[in-house]
């Protein structure tokens, strides 16, 4: 493997790369001593967060929980399928019985996944709320 090359999993901002917005302060100090005209000089760079589109994110949200739930529709149509096979073809009954759960297996794991984007898609639009001072906080 080269030096200096490394494998990552996911991807990583490059560290030479400059912050995206920020406001630059530079400060130099001068004298004379025996070394020259320059003592020290100290650089404080300040990265100000990007703004969170809400809507956007709340509508990608509300798409992926859609998705999900027509993939837990299919999972669950499809493992129907599978249980009316078993019943016509007694020779591969068994294979169509494994199929039948792992098809009900997917449409559980597609409705999990349809209940996790619901409650994304409320939290960001509780972020929202709070963001543009509309949230009103219940003491119980």
């Amino acid at each position: 493997m080269a030096e200096g090359h490394r494998h990552h999993l996911f991807h990583h901002k490059k560290e030479d790369e400059p912050p995206v917005e920020g406001a630059m302060y530079s400060e130099t100090a001068y004298g004379s001593g025996p070394e020259g005209a320059y003592a020290e000089t100290t650089e404080v760079a300040a990265v100000t967060e990007p703004e969170v589109d809400y809507k956007k994110e709340e509508k990608h949200h509300k798409h992926l929980e859609q998705v999900g739930g027509l993939g837990a529709a299919a999972a669950g149509a499809y493992a129907l399928y599978e249980k009316h096979e078993a019943k016509k073809d007694p020779e591969n009954a068994h294979r169509h019985k494994i199929e039948e759960e792992v098809a009900a297996a997917a449409a559980v794991g597609a409705g999990g996944f349809a209940f996790h984007e619901r409650h994304e898609k409320k939290e960001t639009k509780e972020e929202e709320e709070e963001a543009h001072g509309k949230k009103h906080h219940h003491l119980f």
